[in-house]
């Protein structure tokens, strides 16, 4: 199993925030376990907005988890403008998209992903 970890649960896995059962079950039996260059972004604009205090830098969280970087690619923002319009934030989209194109399990505790055709893991 593949997945693709929310922006959220990144944050949480790495500061030792409690997750649920199944998370961290498929986070730590995945075969791969990734994290979307949209979610570095996003940390990076909330970061500098004083949103949140991150303890290390998102590539060095990922690299210590042995996670793998997902880069956003044409085909993902392609997905991404075909999508419907349940949920509005652009990051989350992204996200979307890539579990779509990619057939990645996404781990999240957002409920707007439920809206679309994707395998989920609650947080």
């Amino acid at each position: 199993m593949r997945v693709l970890l929310d922006t959220h649960v990144l944050i949480w896995w790495d500061s030792g925030a409690r997750l649920s059962a199944a998370a961290m079950k498929a986070i730590r039996s995945a075969d791969e376990v990734l994290v979307s260059s949209a979610s570095a972004w996003e940390i990076a604009i909330k970061s500098a907005l004083g949103k949140i205090n991150d303890e290390r830098t998102i590539s060095a969280a990922v690299h210590a988890s042995a996670f793998t970087e997902l880069p956003v690619l044409f085909r993902h923002a392609e997905a991404a403008a075909r999508l419907p319009a349940h949920h509005g934030d652009p990051f989350d989209r992204m996200l979307i998209a890539q579990a779509q194109v990619e057939h990645l399990v996404v781990i999240t505790r957002e409920e707007a992903f439920t809206l679309y055709d994707l395998t989920l893991i609650r947080a």
